[in-house]
């Protein structure tokens, strides 16, 4: 009974030993990931999208710009974080046959202009030195917030550029030019006066691997749409509006950010293949040697998404409440639902669907003067039929 007795207690006691060890272990793990997290320095995203050229037939530069704006505010970056410079307001030129609308497909389905664009910089403002000067913080003290970068050492940037460019060189409207070098520098100071924790730089332009070959500072990852060597092609040409619509690798990345969503687990990886030579006809690189971390570990949404902040409390709160309550809530917000107005910008039809599709049959209209023809011929067989004499039953 006595040896019972003692087995007994040494087996509760073994128990509670290793319910108190697994405890233990699964509290540190727990404080292992608040601490990871902490310590990532990344808090908030910002967003710096360039279209550098201007006319007409520069069309497709200012949908690239616009393509991605859209894909960033989708994924949850506010305006008061995206910086956005156009060259050129395509919307509103003359020969654009819709006027405030900006396709990206030639089908005519996907406006990317939308109802809620905020342009930052416009026209002549975006030159090279109002870009450097976003960049490096070195504004006059009247400029509005909505013109500046306001980021810090926790900030993840994405910088996107698009335009006519050369080996070492983007052009700026046709009148100035940017230098791989002067970038290079522009990202050093940036890095030295803490304005960015990682950035990521993706330019789609001809020999657009030139501009990031003089890079040095850390945590830059940068992409580009095609080799020194090599031009960037245009990809959706429209008869009806008569220039190409997008840049073939805007394109593919832009079809790429459509099947993301905040909670996606997609990394960069899967971003460098997005458009091979096959597709884009020239061949994209990617530079990753001055990241600290591997690309498969680096989510798309590190620098396309928002990131929320996250308080971990002790205090225990209370989630339950009263079923009628709940109910009552829950019809609430389904009448809110119901009321809301569809919005136009955010809940298009998803790219990937809009590339598989057949244009839509457009509505048959009677060729110019084909209704006036139509009477002459009338009036003519009348004559050849009965003369002028029967005129007199008709008049």
């Amino acid at each position: 009974m006595a040896v019972s007795y003692c087995l007994s207690r040494a087996a509760t006691a073994f128990t509670a030993v290793l319910l108190f060890s697994f405890g233990s272990v699964a509290a540190s793990h727990i404080e292992d990931q608040a601490e990871q997290f902490f310590r990532s320095g990344h808090t908030n995203n910002w967003a710096v999208l360039v279209c550098t050229s201007r006319f007409w037939f520069n069309y497709r530069h200012v949908a690239n710009t616009l393509s991605v704006y859209r894909s960033v505010k989708r994924l949850g970056i506010p305006d008061s974080h995206i910086v956005l410079m156009l060259a050129d307001d395509m919307a509103c030129n003359p020969r654009n046959p819709k006027p405030a609308t900006v396709f990206s497909h030639k089908n005519m389905e996907l406006n990317v202009y939308g109802d809620d664009v905020e342009v930052d910089y416009r026209s002549y403002e975006v030159t090279v030195e109002n870009f450097l000067r976003v960049l490096t913080g070195r504004i006059p003290p009247s400029t509005p917030r909505s013109k500046r970068l306001l980021s810090d050492d926790r900030s993840n940037i994405l910088i996107y550029m698009t335009g006519h460019g050369g080996n070492g060189f983007l052009k700026f409207q046709d009148s100035e030019e940017i230098t791989n070098i002067e970038l290079a520098d522009a990202f050093e100071q940036m890095w030295q006066k803490r304005r960015y924790n990682e950035l990521l730089f993706i330019i789609d332009t001809c020999q657009g691997a030139s501009m990031y070959e003089r890079f040095y500072s850390p945590n830059i990852m940068a992409l580009a749409s095609s080799q020194v060597g090599e031009d960037s092609l245009s990809h959706q040409p429209d008869p009806a509006i008569g220039v190409h619509l997008m840049d073939r690798y805007t394109f593919y990345v832009l079809e790429f950010l459509e099947e993301i969503n905040p909670a996606s687990q997609t990394n960069m990886n899967d971003l460098f293949q997005v458009c091979p030579k096959s597709l884009c006809v020239s061949t994209p690189g990617h530079r990753t040697d001055l990241f600290q971390r591997d690309p498969k570990n680096v989510l798309i949404t590190d620098f396309f998404g928002s990131v929320r902040k996250v308080e971990i409390t002790t205090e225990t709160i209370n989630l339950q409440q009263d079923s009628e309550i709940m109910e009552s809530s829950y019809k609430e917000d389904q009448m809110g639902e119901e009321l809301m107005e569809p919005l136009k910008y955010a809940e298009q039809l998803p790219v990937a669907q809009i590339i598989h599709q057949k244009p839509k049959l457009k509505d048959w209209h009677p060729p110019g003067g084909f209704i006036l023809g139509l009477w002459a011929l009338i009036i003519m067989v009348f004559f050849k039929t009965y003369g002028i004499k029967h005129m007199k039953f008709i008049f």
